[in-house]
């Protein structure tokens, strides 16, 4: 066909078309949970984000959120946005990549092509490129503010560039596509460093191009050689450029005196003349290899320098600032992302490992006097040679991990673990649940969207519970794209060995070898399947060619000649159809705010001015995104407890920002450094054994006062905690003047408030918890401090009984409620909060999609939680009225239609009843004790595993209802203790 080229240009923007329509109409309309948040308020004001950040993604957002023209509450869909373009651009290159591979498998040129040979090629590359838009892991990234939509635009680009590469015969042009690949590669690093991996495979590429007669040793020599450029890249370039250009700068400041910034500058002007040198040498001389090395490498570097991003920015002290990287030391720990700690993964110790000695490492620098001041060295730690293993994936001693894989592996605590129980982790968990789990979600279908949710199970009898058989998240695909992707994968092991190999090489490299470099744990926070999405590409690309073998296999029956063409493109449409029709409803994110009402129902639980200590992505990331982009509550500092002990974090919270005057820290920067003070242990001190004055403890830890030191081994000190008991002076009238304590509380006001803080010691972001409470206190608790009921109970300093409960929040109060363990509830602020300040928009809209995993955890449990802890309270107080009006409103915001009842919802039926709405108390009842009772049957018929937390749940939920019924004494409860003993029965069994 002469016009084929035109109409594949066509067919490719009309696939492009169609995807972006269908993201468009799917899209976020504002901040999604995650980092979605941090990115769109880092994009929208340039700010500098979790490292190694994005530059180029917050550049290119930038530029989306103009589009707003000024509303702030539409930058967040237009940073969107910036993921549904890249998406759909995502697909158009795989649509001309697919072509590309189809023509040689064909072993044609475009021009000579039949008809019914480009319509299976054009159809192949519109079937591969739609099934992978409207698979799972894509689409949810396609339609929200990550980088991994963008990511995949890039993995395409380069992909394509690279077979586009391939087929150009003009050795001069063909030479000017490479500098542009590795532009692009460059480019690809201000996004995210996944695209990096596609390195190997395309070396392997390259090889087979310039050497027909390829050999297996030249093939394994061009991989190597692709990830020692992918070595050079990550480590030589990223991190080792500026690490050199620090070496030049320690020199130059330390040994000649000079100021900061001139090392650096110096080693850009060797660098720079080194690389232009280099480029005119290999002109001059001729050498093509050495100029395209050269020029690569500078068009490399030039992609890189997107990174200028962070430091310009940090150097006018952003709000969002993370690392500080404005200076070449913080700039190095952010591209480095040494807050992220490192994980062993050729050898290292495992999680029974123990420490022999500890000793002197890196030295760390510190800025002072015009000099880099060596203050402190890092630590390397030695472990037990039998605590040592090849490959280590059991490495994790954290508590909570190590009751895992004990768990995971059948190891006797005591036990210690071998090497097989080492893979067999790595291939039963890393393997199997942390990477086939997601690829056959992708293509075989899903169970539903709660975590750790296996793939749809097409053996298990019985009628499905309500909520997993109504669960939008659950897909059936009926094996179909796995089906065309293996046939696809088929063809190319038959019919193009070279393009096999490269792609096969692309599906591991971008899928199991970043399992084994991840290294995961053996629990994650939410599920981590758009990790792996580039190798989902290469599997969508199998996909694409399978429409090829399957037109070979239906030629042999059908003797006309476009009719294998036709039958072929009409079977495999089904892929992409299933795949689009199973997918909308819970990809479809119109009418969905909470992750923005939940944010700023935190925010107005605190009263003006106030201090929110918060904990992690989801309870701070929201609370960016609506501060810094819409401007609420400007006035509360959201103070993150993960990243309280940073140095850099400190120093922030030390400045006023907004509305929000600074934090009242009284220890300067030398006592908070990087290494300083990261622990203080117990040591108790006779003298202050029965307690010890905190604002005079947090003098002499500012004072650095030897009075508290005690030696460590290695001969340096280390403060200490002289008691376990802390207390705080109160001027009683000054706090009753102040009017924050309610006169019914007037009774707790002592003129001393005492608490115990253990003897476990505190970490640094304890510690400056402490300093902003004795601060505070000491200037007459002027400042309102809140802790985010969301935070782990270890926050809470062991302070509860001095936490007065508002909303989504604890406000820290000068008095102690003896025996209020949990906090004790003001009721007329709560109510007023909860009723009036606090936003619930759509989640009585049955149509909009809430994700299990998102939103019916830490979101609704706080909400009805919040409610329960109101009514409960309410109850107590005899305001009977007041409750049920609390208790009906959750039930109209929150309905059972939108956010199925769960465990807080079976202690309504208790609390209606106590109110003396009988008819809602039982309709509850009859709702959650069928639903269980059906689902306990489904679970209980053909017990596994992986059911325990389902049957734990409805167990539970089915007994709180009957405690309830039982101790109203209602005649209904007979039925259901009847109902709930049989199922329990069952279950003992």
């Amino acid at each position: 066909m002469n016009n084929f080229k035109k109409i594949n240009d066509l067919v490719g923007w009309a696939v492009f078309v169609i995807s972006l329509i269908v993201f468009a109409a799917t899209v976020e309309r504002t901040a999604s949970f995650w980092d979605c948040g941090e990115f769109i308020a880092c994009a929208y004001k340039l700010q500098v984000p979790h490292p190694p950040g994005a530059p180029l993604f917050l550049l290119l957002g930038r530029l989306f959120s103009l589009f707003a023209a000024g509303d702030v509450l539409q930058v967040a869909y237009w940073v969107n946005m910036l993921s549904v373009v890249s998406s759909a651009l995502t697909i158009l290159f795989m649509h001309w990549t697919i072509v590309l591979i189809g023509r040689k498998v064909l072993n044609k040129k475009f021009d000579e092509l039949t008809f019914n040979e480009a319509l299976i090629l054009l159809s192949s590359g519109v079937v591969g490129s739609l099934a992978y838009a409207f698979s799972d892991t894509f689409w949810f990234s396609a339609v929200e503010a990550e980088v991994y939509a963008m990511s995949s635009f890039f993995t395409a680009l380069v992909v394509w560039a690279a077979f586009k590469w391939e087929i150009i015969e003009d050795e001069v042009m063909a030479n000017r596509w490479l500098i542009l690949i590795a532009y692009i590669v460059g480019l690809s690093i201000g996004v995210h460093l996944l695209n990096l991996v596609t390195v190997p495979a395309l070396a392997l590429l390259y090889y087979f191009k310039k050497y027909p007669k390829p050999t297996y040793l030249g093939g394994f020599a061009s991989i190597f050689a692709g990830l020692v450029i992918l070595g050079v890249i990550n480590s030589g370039i990223i991190p080792g450029l500026p690490s050199i250009a620090f070496s030049f700068e320690l020199g130059m400041v330390n040994g000649m005196g000079m100021p900061y910034g001139s090392g650096v500058v110096v080693f850009l002007i060797l660098f720079v003349g080194l690389m232009v040198g280099g480029v005119a040498y290999s002109h001059k001389k001729n050498k093509v290899n050495l100029n395209i090395g050269m020029l690569a490498l500078s068009f490399v570097l030039i992609g890189y320098l997107s990174y200028t991003l962070a430091l310009v920015r940090s150097n006018y002290n952003t709000p969002i600032n993370e690392n500080d990287p404005s200076n070449i030391l913080n700039f190095l720990k952010y591209l480095r992302r040494e807050q992220y700690g490192d994980r062993s993964l050729l050898f290292g110790p495992i999680y029974t490992a123990e420490v022999e000695s500890v000793e002197q490492g890196a030295p760390v620098y510190k800025m002072q006097d015009g000099k880099y001041v060596v203050y402190d060295h890092k630590q390397k730690v030695s472990y037990s040679k039998d605590g040592q293993m090849l490959f280590p994936r059991i490495y994790s001693s954290a508590p909570q991990h190590v009751e895992l894989y004990r768990e995971m592996l059948g190891i006797p605590e005591g036990q210690k673990p071998t090497f097989g129980d080492n893979l067999k982790f790595m291939f039963s968990h890393q393997m199997g649940h942390m990477y086939m789990r997601y690829l056959l979600w992708n293509f075989v279908g899903r169970e539903s969207d709660i975590q750790d949710a296996g793939v749809i199970d097409y053996t298990r009898k019985g009628a499905l519970p309500e909520l997993l058989a109504t669960n939008k998240a659950r897909n059936n695909y009926f094996y179909l794209p796995l089906i065309l992707g293996l046939l696809g994968f088929y063809l190319l092991y038959r019919k193009n060995e070279k393009d096999f190999l490269v792609t096969i090489l692309m599906f591991l490299l971008t899928g199991l070898a970043l399992v084994v470099f991840l290294n995961s744990p053996p629990t994650e926070p939410r599920e981590r399947d758009y990790i792996y999405v580039g190798s989902f590409y290469f599997f969508a690309i199998w996909i694409g060619l399978g429409v090829m073998q399957l037109a070979e296999w239906l030629a042999k029956f059908l003797k006309n000649g476009a009719s294998s063409g036709i039958a072929a493109t009409a079977l495999s449409a089904i892929v992409p159809v299933i795949l689009i029709q199973q997918n909308w409803d819970d990809h479809d994110r119109n009418h969905r705010y909470h992750q923005v009402d939940f944010a700023r129902n935190m925010l107005n639980s605190c009263a003006p001015n106030a201090i929110l200590f918060t904990g992690g992505d989801n309870d701070t990331f929201p609370l960016w995104y609506v501060q810094e982009v819409e401007g609420f509550r400007t006035d509360v500092r959201v103070c993150n407890l993960s990243l309280l002990g940073t140095d850099w974090y400190i120093d922030q919270m030390k400045r006023k920002t907004y509305e929000s005057q600074a934090l009242p820290i009284s220890l300067s920067k030398d006592r908070f450094l990087e290494g300083v003070n990261d622990q203080i242990l117990f040591y108790e001190n006779p003298n202050v054994k029965t307690g010890i004055n905190l604002q005079e403890y947090m003098k002499l830890v500012k004072d650095d006062n030897q009075a508290i030191k005690v030696p460590l081994q290695d001969g340096s000190m280390i403060n200490t905690m002289p008691s376990e008991t802390v207390f705080l002076p109160v001027n009683v009238d000054q706090v009753k003047k102040s009017g924050i304590v309610p006169k019914d509380m007037d009774q707790f006001l002592t003129d001393q408030i005492s608490w115990n803080v253990g003897k476990g010691g505190i970490m640094k972001p304890e510690l400056i918890q402490l300093d902003i409470i004795a601060q505070n206190a000491a200037e007459g608790w002027k400042r309102p401090i809140y802790f985010a009921t969301t935070l782990a109970s270890s926050s809470y300093l062991n302070m509860k009984e001095f936490m007065q409960l508002e909303g989504y929040a604890y406000r820290l109060m000068p008095f102690k409620v003896p025996g209020a363990k949990d906090g004790f509830v003001n009721t007329d602020i709560m109510y007023n909060n909860m009723t009036t300040k606090m936003a619930w928009r759509d989640l009585d809209n049955p149509k909009t999609y809430y994700h299990s995993d998102f939103y019916l955890e830490v979101p609704v449990v706080t909400a009805r939680l919040s409610f329960l802890r109101l009514v409960d309270q309410l109850v107590r107080e005899g305001k009977l009225q007041k409750a049920k009006q609390a208790l009906d409103y959750e039930m109209k915001v929150m309905p059972d239609k939108t956010i199925p009842y769960d465990q807080l919802s079976a202690n309504y039926v208790a609390l209606y009843l106590a109110v003396g709405d009988k008819k809602t108390a039982l309709q509850i009842a009859d709702t959650m004790m069928n639903r269980n009772n059906k689902a306990l049957d489904y679970y209980l018929t053909e017990r596994r595993g992986s059911d325990a937390r389902e049957i734990q749940t409805a167990l539970y939920e089915m007994q709180i209802i009957v405690n309830g019924l039982k101790e109203a004494k209602m005649p209904e409860a007979a039925k259901y203790e009847q109902m709930f003993n049989s199922q329990l029965q069952k279950a003992s069994l």
